[in-house]
């Protein structure tokens, strides 16, 4: 496949240059399946598995048979700890436990790339030449988002090659926007956002992490 040429932006939105995508990431295939098996890992991995309830065994009370087995014309009960009963145990209800799982390297890249061609088709996809703000303040970092044409009604991801502090405290007050570096970038925050906006150096980063 011909490599795909976009234009580089700076932060008032307007075109300063144009960059050649690597074909070996952005070679135009998007496997779903990989995405969705990635995607399906990662919210996995997301769950805590804390629900718990108590069997008849971990009750408290129910101790003392609730009356004789013979006589009384009702039913036999041991305890009134039976899951038959009102505050009884359940029998096959939710205990702790670890969701989580891993998948293969190759398939997470795979999935990435997928989800970066995805929203290259999809023209969602910006190149920032470098994001440099006048002063740590969120009204700034806004001006610059309303220069990319990108307003509070799109979530955003931005990968940066690094964050430091200044910027973080800028970005962080933006509900709209999702901040990360190319080095920890993962399928699931790609598809979930409706445009992806990425400087320079995070692309250099990330398809040599894709690469490797």
């Amino acid at each position: 496949m011909e490599a795909i040429t976009l234009p580089i932006l700076n932060t008032q939105g307007k075109e300063v240059d144009t960059l050649k995508l690597d074909a070996t990431v952005f070679d135009g295939v998007v496997n779903e399946a990989v995405i969705q098996q990635a995607i399906t890992a990662y919210r996995a991995n997301q769950r805590r598995g804390l629900a718990s309830t108590k069997t008849r065994g971990e009750v408290s009370g129910g101790g003392k048979k609730p009356w004789k087995q013979k006589g009384t014309g009702r039913s036999r009960h041991g305890s009134t700890r039976s899951p038959l009963w009102k505050h009884g145990g359940v029998v096959f209800g939710p205990h702790p436990r670890d969701f989580s799982y891993d998948l293969p390297r190759k398939i997470k890249n795979l999935a990435l790339k997928s989800g970066l061609n995805a929203k290259v088709k999809e023209s969602n996809f910006i190149i920032l030449d470098s994001i440099e703000l006048g002063e740590a303040k969120t009204k700034e970092a806004a001006k610059v988002m309303a220069s990319l044409k990108l307003n509070n009604k799109y979530n955003t991801l931005l990968l940066l090659e690094k964050i430091d502090v200044q910027l973080r405290r800028a970005l962080r007050n933006i509900g709209s926007l999702c901040i990360d570096t190319a080095g920890n970038a993962h399928v699931y925050e790609v598809m979930a956002a409706r445009k992806m906006v990425i400087t320079k150096d995070g692309l250099q980063a990330l398809v040599k992490r894709l690469k490797q």
